[in-house]
């Protein structure tokens, strides 16, 4: 287990790009921490570290959001926020299971506390907590 603390979102994000070039595809990786931890801005460098052009939000009222790589459209992104989420049915019924599968998506789901008994063995976890101000403590469980 890795322990960083990033002094500013802009590191959180400088971080979550570095990650993203670790990653091939068919990961799913589970964000876990509180409101405010950076998870959002995290997953804002990972896409960009995935050479993603879209805006990147937290998809906090659509649940979930696909992003495609324009440079390798084969590679895509699926972000999850699961705090509304309950059990593998909820997952199911907005179509996230089919991303699991896919060796070509990279899912990243934030408050994946809130079902990690319904995701995936292979899931590997991020998790962020708030220190002082601008200060995160980010442990990587496994990716």
């Amino acid at each position: 287990m890795n322990e960083i603390i990033t002094k500013s979102p802009k590191e959180t994000a400088a971080l979550g790009k570095i990650i993203a070039e670790e990653l091939q595809g068919g990961e799913i990786i589970g964000l876990i921490g509180d409101l405010g931890t950076g998870k959002t801005c995290f997953v804002q460098g990972l896409a960009k570290g995935l050479k993603i052009k879209n805006i990147v939000n937290s998809p906090t009222f659509v649940i979930m959001k696909v992003y495609k790589n324009k440079q390798k459209p084969t590679l895509s992104l699926c972000h999850i926020d699961a705090y509304r989420l309950k059990s593998a049915n909820d997952l199911k019924a907005i179509g996230a299971l089919e991303y699991f599968k896919d060796k070509q998506t990279i899912t990243i789901i934030e408050w994946a506390d809130k079902i990690k008994t319904s995701l995936p063995k292979k899931t590997q976890f991020i998790e962020f907590k708030h220190l002082d101000n601008n200060l995160r403590q980010i442990k990587i469980v496994s990716v």
